[in-house]
């Protein structure tokens, strides 16, 4: 994970939509790198997160797990609402 901010999605999930949302809007305004990784083809993952995405990854630690708090990731980041 080269990026601060990870989001393990599958599809058809509309909570990792609303999550994507906010964890783009917290990086950009933050200037922090994230990407969102589909867990859907990778066995390992899904055995893991399928039942709990999304799942928001910081510095490598899970930080959320269904729905992001925008404020938490922002301090979480080093930028206090």
């Amino acid at each position: 994970m080269s990026a601060r901010v990870v989001v393990y999605t599958k599809p058809g999930c509309h909570l990792c939509d609303d999550a994507i949302a906010i964890v783009s809007a917290v990086c950009v305004d933050s200037g922090v790198e994230w990407s969102g990784q589909d867990i859907s083809g990778d066995g390992d993952l899904m055995a893991q997160w399928a039942d709990f995405v999304p799942v928001t990854i910081v510095d490598g630690d899970v930080h959320d797990v269904f729905r992001v708090n925008p404020q938490r990731l922002r301090t979480a980041l080093g930028r206090p609402s």
